[in-house]
């Protein structure tokens, strides 16, 4: 069978008609006014063939093949507009009229046709240029925490991970260039994400199911980091950025360079942080952090694309808040060898290819290939207490064909294998191997004024562990003293006599589809709806895990175990059914105005997900001490620790979440711009009671003048009481937050220059983050002055 499929794809690829190269395409780009556009970019979809427009508006594209193809028009701050011909011939005298947006038109890497956000069905939401600069923080949840839909766990500001709309964890893929980060930041709040942002070209949010494009991790959504590690063109750019913030001493530094030698181009970027604990009134203790970082990469340019290649090395210590045992060294600092830290480092090799064909059935080839190798080390008194490792191979080949019947798409072919493994007297999930296969098919069509948009994606998961231990009598009254009793006195038949072993093996075949439409109804307005059905196998941690977890202070339990009673005690015991897949429901209907003064974006949403995989609370605690007490005597040593963990079981559940998100936008004259948004979610159990950790809803506004070389702008943003919680929650209090920035533009020969001031938290809020499983312990900051200069070629 594979054998036919090398024929097929070779007759596509090889045996295709070659068509003569003669035919032109030229006209002239205007705005409203019939003004002429310069600079707009006219590229030919699927090809490498683009040209840009002349002072007078005017484009030549030459050398063409007969038969269809699509023009991409694009200008800075205009709406895109696509055309479509079937060439026969030179097409002369095109009047291409692109009229002004009110809102920001950013082509979308994570989708394969590189669609702009408001030509999209699902909800889009996009990072970059300046307002990405604006937004920087250390993480990557932090820095996209004020985009609608987006939320941040927010885990002391050291490791905060991005929330989409109530979804996090295994739910939402992290991915830069399209290829999981590949570390494990969905496994825990208190492990940070590895992509750096910092050196970001634009980060891109898919709000909803995208598991078309990225496979079942991306049921709830996907934050993909775009960089250019691997050069695609030979121009050669710079750009550096330093700052300071006060509330912590944060210093930051990067840069990014690219240097074409002909064919060859070279890329390299660096980043240095570090900050000591912040402040909220008070220090909040072990929330300092540290990183270095690098990357080298660079590119081949052919005729037809490109081939290139790139090596990153990441570095980065950071507290861990909430987890000092011993206070009188709170304020130690990490990179002095602090009472409680964490170590991260990751080495990632990443290969990406772009090949286009003019006169093939296939017009586009796209391959991206990555190797992770992730470490990361919790670290108390100077001494490794666990260590999470994780290495993953990563392939993704990407082919689409030439339109056919007006159908524009492709097929996509996708291999993820990941071994993790953690060991220490914390590791509370054993060691795992995960692999997936997956094939998708993704097409879409223009009929008339509405954009058709079809995709279906089927896998094969399969989790592997070998060798899990378990002690059924766990959670018997009195047992845990036992084994301390007898780990005290070295008894030779010690406690290991409770457990029992299994090795876990178990294929899953999640499958999805989806069916979205754009209908532009009239100019400068659309409307989005989107349909998926997509299913998601459960990660290793949500089947095996079995023991307590630092990052959210629960005793974790798999799905694959049951509790039962045996003579008045609770037990724990093997599962004798196997696991289910978790399948969303979800339904996106979006309204767009994206031209003249006013800009909106309206997004209703409603998500049924069957066995999803839910921590439900067993109303039982189980003693979490730490056996760090050997200089006391023996007599105090099974009773050292009297802290106690809740009790969490991973249970499929039925539950729906649903909401609404909104922005406007508007321009009340040239220099005056005003903005607002806001969001609501809803997170609830379809038997009664409320998801956990689902975030409050908020709106906020900015005002912003912009003169000739500054700007400035005022942000409101209140996040109101979350009373809609869970059986374990309480009630967390809402907050005002009142931001300011300024900036001030500056040129120096070929560098254009950014000195600025953000001011954050103006009126020193103490506010909590009810979505944070350290609410209590890790407000947000304090007011933060923070001083900074960009600069870029």
């Amino acid at each position: 069978m594979s054998s036919r499929l090398v024929k097929l794809l070779a007759s596509g690829l090889i045996l295709a008609p070659v068509t003569v190269l003669a035919n032109d395409i030229s006209g002239v780009i205007v705005d409203a006014q019939n003004q002429p556009i310069s600079n707009a970019t006219v590229e030919i979809v699927n090809t490498q063939k683009s040209v840009t427009s002349n002072a007078a508006g005017q484009f030549t594209l030459t050398d063409l093949s007969a038969g269809a193809l699509e023009l991409h028009i694009t200008a800075p701050d205009f709406v895109h507009k696509n055309l479509d011909f079937d060439l026969n011939g030179d097409v002369t005298n095109v009047s291409v009229q692109l009229m002004p947006s009110s809102l920001e038109v950013i082509d979308v890497y994570a989708s394969p046709f590189h669609a702009s956000v408001i030509e999209s069905s699902l909800p889009v939401t996009v990072l970059a240029g300046d307002a990405l600069r604006l937004a920087q923080t250390s993480t990557l949840g932090e820095t996209l925490n004020n985009q609608v839909g987006v939320h941040s766990t927010f885990f002391g500001g050291v490791a905060s991970s991005p929330i989409i709309r109530g979804l996090d964890g295994p739910r939402v893929m992290i991915t830069q260039n399209g290829l999981d980060a590949s570390d494990v930041s969905r496994v825990g709040a208190d492990h940070i994400v590895a992509a750096e942002s910092a050196t970001a070209q634009q980060i891109e949010v898919l709000r909803g199911p995208a598991t078309l494009f990225y496979g079942s991790g991306a049921i709830g959504g996907v934050v993909n980091v775009v960089d250019e590690r691997i050069p695609q063109n030979s121009d050669s750019k710079a750009r550096v950025l330093v700052s300071n913030g006060s509330v912590n001493s944060g210093k930051n530094v990067s840069g990014a360079g690219q240097l074409g030698l002909g064919n060859v181009v070279l890329y390299a970027d660096g980043v240095w942080r570090d900050a000591d604990a912040y402040k909220a009134r008070n220090v909040i203790e072990e929330t300092q952090y540290e990183g270095t970082g690098f990357t080298l990469g660079a590119s081949y340019l052919l005729d037809n694309g490109f081939v290139g290649l790139s090596y990153e090395n990441s570095d980065r210590q950071y507290g861990i808040p909430g987890h000092a045992h011993d206070e009188d060294h709170a304020d130690d600092q990490a990179a002095d060898g602090g009472s409680v830290y964490s170590d991260m480092q990751q080495d990632r090799l990443q290969f990406l290819s772009d090949l286009y064909f003019d006169d093939q059935f296939f017009s586009k080839i796209s391959t991206k290939l990555a190797y992770t190798d992730y470490t990361h080390a919790e670290i108390e008194d100077g001494m490794v207490g666990t260590r999470f490792n994780n290495k993953t191979s990563e392939a993704k080949i990407t082919l689409l064909h030439q339109p056919t019947s007006g159908w524009k798409g492709g097929i996509s072919l996708h291999s993820k294998n990941s071994d993790f493994d953690a060991i220490g007297a914390e590791a509370f999930t054993p060691a795992s191997s995960t692999k997936m296969l997956g094939l998708a098919l993704m097409e879409e069509k223009h009929v008339g004024d509405v954009l058709i948009q079809f995709g279906a994606r089927v896998e094969r998961v399969t989790v592997t562990s070998d060798h899990i231990e378990f002690d059924p009598e766990i959670f018997v009254e009195g047992h845990h003293d036992e084994i301390v009793g007898e780990e005290i006195a070295g008894a030779e038949d010690d406690h290991t006599d409770h457990l029992q072993e299994f090795d876990f093996d178990q294929t899953f075949t999640p499958t999805s589809i989806s069916l979205g439409a754009v209908w532009e109804f009239t100019e400068g307005y659309n409307l989005g709806v989107s349909v998926a059905r997509a299913q998601r196998a459960p990660s290793s941690a949500e089947l095996l895990a079995n023991g307590l977890h630092i990052g959210t202070g629960n005793y974790e339990i798999g799905a694959v175990y049951a509790l039962h009673e045996h003579d008045g005690e609770t037990e724990l015991e093997l599962r004798e059914t196997d696991a289910q897949l978790e399948t969303s429901n979800n339904i996106d209907f979006t309204f767009r105005k994206f031209s003249g003064d006013l800009g909106l974006v309206l997004n209703v949403f409603y998500n049924r997900v069957d066995n999803y995989y839910f921590e439900n609370d067993l109303g039982i605690s189980i003693e979490a001490g730490h056996e760090d007490h050997a200089d006391e005597p023996i007599a105090d040593q099974a009773h050292a620790d009297e802290e106690m963990a809740p009790v969490f079981l991973f249970t499929p559940q039925d539950v729906e979440l649903y909401g609404i998100e909104a922005q406007v936008n508007y321009a009340l004259n040239s220099q005056w711009q005003l903005a607002a948004q806001g969001d609501w979610i809803r997170g609830r159990l379809q038997d009664g009671g409320n998801l956990a950790r689902i975030p409050p809803k908020r709106v906020s506004s900015t005002i912003t003048y912009s003169g000739s070389n500054w700007d400035a702008s005022v942000a409101v943003k209140r996040v109101f009481n979350q009373n809609q919680i869970s059986s374990f929650e309480t009630q967390t209090p809402g907050y005002t937050m009142l931001d300011l920035n300024s900036n001030l533009y500056l040129s120096q020969g070929k560098w254009d220059w950014v000195a600025y001031l953000k001011i954050e938290n103006m009126t020193d809020e103490l506010a909590y983050v009810h979505q944070s499983f350290l609410r209590d312990v890790t407000p947000l900051p304090g007011r933060n002055v923070v001083l900074g200069l960009r600069g870029e070629f």
